[in-house]
């Protein structure tokens, strides 16, 4: 069981059997000792986010979540095709599953999907990838500052801010929490 206070941005845990994952955590000391918790949790079924408060003694189970792990081979329209390595069975997700891992899926890549009650409720990214630039504008001359930040589209299709010495063929570092550049690969 776990404690108000264990709920950190990313806990997974069951609440009414159903599977929900923390996005936003804030905790208020009251009087006395006590404290409040407030999150906001998105179900895992459905991806409606709803809005909790836990006092200091309430109990929150643990959401039984398997974390499988596959290797993403292409999509089709709204479907993604992945394979597991061990198997080689093939399997579909929907765009739903997917979600905003969709901007990051390069063919072959290997990532893990949580599964709960024997279905996928999600799609586990790492939390730095790297990616090609496939397209960015080329620098003005003397324009070089590492301030100055420009479009650049990656291989997936997502499109980022880069700093102005990042070129076309480059491999970049992605966060994939923020979508944010984190660095350029040496």
């Amino acid at each position: 069981m776990y404690q108000p206070t264990d709920l950190k941005k990313g806990t997974v845990c069951q609440i009414d059997g159903k599977p929900y994952r923390v996005i936003e955590y804030g905790q208020k000391v009251m009087g006395r000792g006590g404290s409040i918790v407030n999150v906001k949790l998105k179900n895992l079924l459905d991806g409606s986010v709803i809005p909790k408060t836990f006092k200091g003694q309430d109990k929150i189970e643990p959401a039984e979540v398997a974390s499988k792990t596959v290797q993403y081979l292409y999509h089709d329209g709204d479907i993604f095709c992945f394979m597991d390595p061990e198997s080689f069975e093939q399997f579909e997700l929907s765009n739903d599953v997917v979600d905003e891992a969709k901007d990051y899926l390069k063919e072959g890549c290997e990532l893990n999907l949580q599964v709960f009650d024997g279905r996928v409720i999600n799609v586990e990214l790492p939390k730095n990838l790297y990616l090609e630039v496939t397209y960015t504008e080329d620098v003005v001359k003397g324009d070089t500052t590492s301030s100055v930040l420009k479009d650049a589209t990656l291989e997936t299709g997502l499109v980022i801010k880069v700093p102005a010495f990042i070129k076309q063929g480059d491999i970049v570092s992605v966060d994939t929490a923020t979508g944010e550049y984190r660095e350029r690969k040496k």
